[in-house]
């Protein structure tokens, strides 16, 4: 999993990129293709913006949140991420085991209901 950490009007630091990398390999879990991710971390005057986009394969996942707090920020937004993976990993099963029934004649009653006599 390659993840990049972007800083914007804000200090980069360690802790911080680090907190968002260990969020991130909570949703590595789900995936099991190739994955880059990209986390953007932003300042604008009070609120901190933490945005992230997760490439998996043909699939790419967005999500952006904005708190007065960066640690608040990069929470929710791994749990807005983890959420969408989990409905996307949901779909594709359930189109897995999704039997498609073109061409499915329906049975003839067995004949045990015309014993008896019908005259």
């Amino acid at each position: 999993m390659r993840i990049s950490v972007t800083f914007r009007h804000m200090e980069p630091t360690e802790a911080i990129r680090e907190y968002a990398e260990a969020k991130l390999a909570k949703v590595k879990r789900y995936l099991d293709e190739p994955i880059e991710a990209s986390v953007v971390l932003e300042l604008e005057k009070y609120r901190h913006i933490a945005e992230v986009t997760l490439n998996a394969g043909r699939n790419v996942i967005n999500c952006r949140e904005e708190t007065n707090d960066i640690y608040g920020a990069i929470d929710l937004a791994m749990d807005k991420l983890e959420r969408q993976v989990k409905k996307h990993k949901e779909k594709i099963r359930s189109k897995k085991g999704r039997v498609k029934d073109f061409g499915v004649l329906e049975q003839a009653p067995t004949g045990a209901d015309d014993i008896g006599g019908a005259d």
